[in-house]
């Protein structure tokens, strides 16, 4: 059967996850790419939807799908020229955290905390607004192997239909972790031996002076960096060394920097 209806019930519940505020338990991926993707990372696959002039060269057969008419899958894509095939997945872990991925903390408690601190590195994000370099960051974190990032809440929705095309599948290996209070997570961790490392031009010490074992550094907002409360509690201040005339750069370049310090650290101590 063909859905010819954008008045379809499903189709309506999943036209309403074009929306942050539905997005709670699912979000949208799209295109023949990021479908095999999801397939080869054994992401929680809910429904696949193709048009219906779509011959998809996939094996799907174990997945839910439905077949729909041009019209009813142009009210669902965000693209402007779609490959006809979407799909919507499950956030990692929502069936066991009470349908939330992106989970809230609760930062009373360290124990509660939806947080793998037998991490060497993590990653955190302080209002980046992009999505183009949110996603970025995901990718390159993921690059690294870096298995968490750690969201303050005032930052773009790391599954916003921009950000997910801009992580190129990062997304399903990436644990996304919104916290209510960024300051109040970081002071949690730190009595559970982390340092928090912030870039700040108001320092002499560069990225390359400090050693990154068991540490969460913070990228900040693209306009104003790492908000003054990060700045205040951090245990360390670096700077990326600038020898032209550029004063700053992109968050997501800042972002490649620091974690790549990171990895070339841990290759020299292999050695």
């Amino acid at each position: 059967m063909i859905i010819s209806s954008k008045d379809n019930e499903i189709i309506k519940e999943i036209r309403k996850l074009k929306e942050k505020k539905y997005r709670k338990e699912k979000f949208i991926v799209e295109g023949i790419k990021m479908l095999e993707e999801a397939i080869n990372e054994k992401a929680s696959i809910d429904l696949i939807i193709i048009r219906e002039d779509i011959n998809l060269d996939l094996d799907i057969s174990e997945f839910k799908s439905i077949v729909v008419t041009e019209k009813v899958f142009d009210t669902l894509t965000d693209v402007v020229s779609p490959q006809g095939v979407l799909a919507v997945i499950n956030k990692k872990g929502a069936e066991n955290t009470n349908n939330e991925n992106i989970k809230s903390i609760d930062t009373k408690n360290i124990t509660e905390l939806q947080i793998d601190k037998n991490a060497d590195y993590i990653l955190a994000i302080d209002g980046i607004q992009d999505p183009g370099n949110l996603g970025t960051i995901i990718r390159t974190a993921d690059s690294a192997n870096l298995k968490q990032i750690i969201v303050s809440k005032n930052t773009v929705d790391s599954y916003s239909p921009k950000v997910i095309r801009s992580t190129m599948g990062a997304i399903y290996r990436v644990n996304i972790i919104e916290t209510e209070n960024l300051v109040e997570t970081l002071e949690k961790l730190k009595e559970a031996g982390f340092k928090v490392v912030t870039t700040s031009l108001d320092t002499d010490n560069s990225v390359y002076d400090i050693s990154y074992d068991k540490s969460i550094v913070v990228i900040g907002n693209e306009a104003n960096g790492v908000s003054k409360e990060v700045q205040d509690m951090s245990d360390y201040k670096v700077k990326i060394p600038m020898l032209g005339k550029t004063e700053s750069l992109n968050a997501s370049v800042a972002a490649g920097i620091m974690i790549y310090e990171y990895v070339r650290e841990k290759i020299m101590k292999k050695r």
